[in-house]
């Protein structure tokens, strides 16, 4: 027995489950969590001094590695000034400049503390923009933990007993319609019939919380189309995919301009961050400007400022994604060789199903549809053999600038191992 089986037990006894997010309770994989205490680089280490490969990334902020030391001395350099201010500092503006400057359509940003709240707020930014009340959103994409978007959304959920969550305001979830990934003619209905009462439609452009459901870019442009015909603005919510495939996310590699979008994980640099943006016309609408409220005590903290600017400084030139392309190129080469793995990868996000080769999963419909072997397992073998993936079978894998071939090769040999 390790030292994570006694403090699970500590833990349950003053914690829901022992955690303080549901995955780490591994009840997606059985067993007992794993109690972690560092990182460097690649490599993640276990209370009892046990070092392992890390693919899960702190679930994806550390695209950097562990411990990356230009984040590491900006975060200690903000502490020494003072960690916590509540007033206007330069720090935030430094970040928000940095981001606007790089992001034409990025005109105006507020950060605040997760990527819930920079969901629920620009939620409210288009409710007020629209003076509409329905918001649309996608079966299996995930937008944090609001009221109004937990019903049909992701991971957190694939494997509890009932779909949605209970103690959610009825009333709150009257004001949500849900569409289905991969559907034009779907989403054609759907607009139809409420396309006058939808204030926004929010989607991950690249689903990454129940899977990874790469989706077609023809299926983006048509609902980017309708949104536009019908007046309801289009959030992109890339709170996983903003600042991970390339440095203007995936609006930017792929040249799209939402309305709004939210930012979460590197953006922070791993600190507690989020943010929203987008067209000024509609981020002039939040207070003190205008009529929008949101506020946060701990909004714009300054060591998160400062540990994400440090990660955005060493992505600006586009080289740190060139590498990360390169290293998923091969490691789709090394699993996908791999009897009973389909891999679905998009940069430096990887998602390695057991089920045998299928074409590409997009929808709900499509996943459920593949037959896959537990994952639960294979994840045990692999953690014993000094791998961390994610507790999950429906979450993704990250690759890190810490990363090498040698990590990648070595998954590979332990995941056919495991197999076997």
């Amino acid at each position: 027995m390790g030292y994570s089986d006694s403090l699970i037990e500590r833990a349950r006894r003053v914690s829901p489950g022992g955690v303080h997010s549901p995955v780490r309770a591994f009840k997606g994989v059985g067993g007992t969590p794993r109690f972690m205490v560092g990182g460097t680089g690649a490599m993640i280490r276990d209370v009892d001094g046990r070092d392992l490969i890390d693919f899960c990334m702190a679930f994806g902020p550390l695209i950097l590695g562990h411990n990356n030391q230009g984040v590491q001395q900006a975060a200690i350099e903000a502490i020494r000034r003072g960690w916590s201010l509540g007033t206007a500092e330069p720090y935030s503006l430094k970040l928000a400049e940095f981001i606007t400057a790089r992001i034409p359509w990025v005109e105006s940003i507020r950060f605040v503390n997760s990527g819930t709240e920079a969901v629920m707020s620009a939620l409210r930014v288009a409710r007020g923009a629209t003076k509409r009340e329905i918001i649309l959103k996608f079966d299996g994409c995930y937008h944090g933990h609001a009221d109004a978007m937990l019903i049909r959304s992701g991971s957190g959920l694939a494997e509890a007993t009932e779909p949605d969550s209970a103690g959610l305001n009825r009333g709150v979830l009257d004001g949500t319609l849900v569409a289905q990934l991969d559907d034009e003619a779907g989403l054609d209905a759907v607009f139809t019939k409420h396309g006058h009462e939808i204030a926004a439609a929010i989607i991950e452009p690249l689903p990454a919380n129940y899977g990874l459901l790469p989706q077609r870019l023809e299926f983006l442009r048509h609902l980017e189309k309708l949104c536009r015909q019908h007046g309801a603005l289009l959030i992109f919510d890339e709170v996983i995919s903003g600042f991970r495939l390339g440095f203007g996310g995936f609006a930017g590699v792929h040249g799209f301009e939402p309305d709004l979008v939210t930012y979460g994980k590197v953006i922070g640099g791993g600190f507690p961050v989020g943010a929203y943006g987008g067209k000024r016309e509609y981020m002039e609408l939040v207070a003190p400007v205008g009529p929008v409220y949101q506020a946060g005590t701990l909004s714009a903290n300054p060591v998160a400022m400062c540990a994400g600017l440090a990660t955005l400084e060493q992505l600006a030139d586009g080289n740190v994604y060139r590498e990360l392309e390169s290293l998923g190129q091969y490691l789709d080469g090394q699993l996908g060789a791999i009897p009973g793995v389909t891999v679905q990868r998009v940069g430096s996000l990887f998602w390695p199903i057991l089920a045998d080769k299928a074409g590409p999963i997009r929808s709900l419909a499509a996943l459920k549809a593949t037959p896959a072997k537990p994952f639960g397992p294979v994840f045990h073998k692999l953690l014993d053999a000094g791998i961390y993936l994610a507790p999950s079978a429906f979450e993704v894998g990250f690759l890190s600038a810490a990363h090498s071939r040698d990590h990648v090769e070595t998954l590979a040999r332990e995941l056919r191992a495991a197999l076997g």
